[in-house]
């Protein structure tokens, strides 16, 4: 089997506006790849930037993707290790970018065995993965609002986006709290804007509210403080931007600085590397959590296959099309049922763009 061709399409999907501590998104910077082999067979990749957090944008995953397909024209498809070593053996990071490249050709493979992507990678689609909900940065009185309309829904895990002033973030929970009990789980993310002082002011702060974790309190380049802070924490320490891949978590994990991982196809570049990942948390009793950036259902589709497969994956943070986009621009791919994710059952990823909805994104073939 060989790649014949790649068809890219921008997948733009507007989204209500929404605030983390970086910067604000105002519509999904996506593209969509197809995979095209003399077999008849295609694989599906989808990737969603988000340049505050890892330095792409839609342009430069677009431009990636045109030297990638370039790349990988002529060649076996099935052979991921070795495709995936050319791409980084051609670009250092662009990481973005080339998970839609390895979420591609994971699909092929899937369908060139004839199973589900989840029974491929040796997984378990009877697994529960509840997926939490995330409310944006506003004032404390709207956030508030917001947990109470997703309680009234029935979501059970409430994720809330932090890092600005820490008086002000501990507002936003103490309202939160107040407003909707503690019947509900509550997860928190800084999104790297606090420093040590900061960070430690408001988890000492927010103990008394229950609070399940924290993802990212600090920079990265702070990485090296997460010991002290982990130290004196009351609230467990989730990492997310410090680890893009196998190297960062096992660096983390060694400096004992932190209690889960975050992965995300964005930082790892896919399939591939989330697994090494992992397999390193895995091994050191690091809990991780599935999470995504604003990527469709066919991104999360993927994201929940892997996470069925993998043991140590105990938590999701699969929500982005509940509650920021505006458009379900997906055939196929996975359903939610109060919140838990329910897979697909076709061979493959077994979700794909709807071709009206591509037929108005600009788009490529290489």
């Amino acid at each position: 089997m060989i790649i014949t061709h790649t068809e890219i399409f921008r997948f733009s999907i507007p989204m209500h506006p929404f605030t983390i501590a970086t910067g604000t998104m105002h519509f999904a910077q996506n593209i969509f790849i197809r995979i095209h082999t003399d077999e008849n067979l295609y694989g599906v990749g989808e990737c969603s930037a988000f340049p505050m957090i890892v330095g792409e944008t839609q342009d430069t995953c677009l431009v990636m993707a045109k030297d990638f397909a370039r790349i990988w024209k002529g060649k076996d498809p099935l052979d991921i290790e070795q495709r995936m070593d050319e791409l980084h053996s051609y670009a250092a990071g662009n990481s973005t970018a080339k998970s839609a490249f390895d979420m591609a050709l994971y699909d092929i493979a899937a369908k060139y065995a004839g199973k589900p992507l989840y029974t491929f990678l040796g997984g378990n689609p009877d697994k529960k993965m509840q997926t939490d909900l995330t409310i944006g940065i506003d004032s404390a009185v709207n956030m508030a609002g917001e947990a109470v309309k997703f309680k009234d829904d029935g979501v059970q895990i409430i994720k809330v986006k932090l890092g600005k002033d820490p008086a002000d973030d501990i507002e936003r929970i103490q309202q939160i709290r107040e407003a909707i009990g503690y019947s509900v789980a509550l997860r928190i993310d800084a999104n790297q804007g606090w420093n040590l002082e900061q960070a430690g002011m408001a988890l000492t702060s927010l103990a008394p509210y229950q609070i399940d974790f924290c993802e990212q309190p600090m920079r990265r380049y702070n990485d090296h403080l997460l010991p002290a802070l982990k130290k004196i924490s009351p609230i467990l320490i989730m990492a997310d931007e410090s680890v893009f891949d196998h190297h960062d978590a096992e660096r983390i994990i060694k400096s004992d600085g932190c209690d889960y991982v975050n992965i995300k196809f964005s930082k790892s570049s896919g399939i591939r590397e989330a697994g090494k990942i992992n397999d390193i948390c895995a091994q050191n009793n690091i809990p991780c959590m599935i999470g995504c950036m604003m990527e469709s259902r066919i991104a999360l589709t993927a994201f929940a296959h892997f996470a069925a497969a993998s043991e140590n994956v105990r938590f999701y943070d699969m929500d982005t099309c509940l509650m920021g986009l505006k458009e379900d621009p997906v055939t196929g791919g996975i359903r939610f049922h109060d919140f838990y994710v329910e897979l697909p059952h076709g061979i493959g990823i077994g979700a794909d763009a709807d071709d009206s909805f591509l037929s108005s994104q600009e788009s490529f073939i290489v």
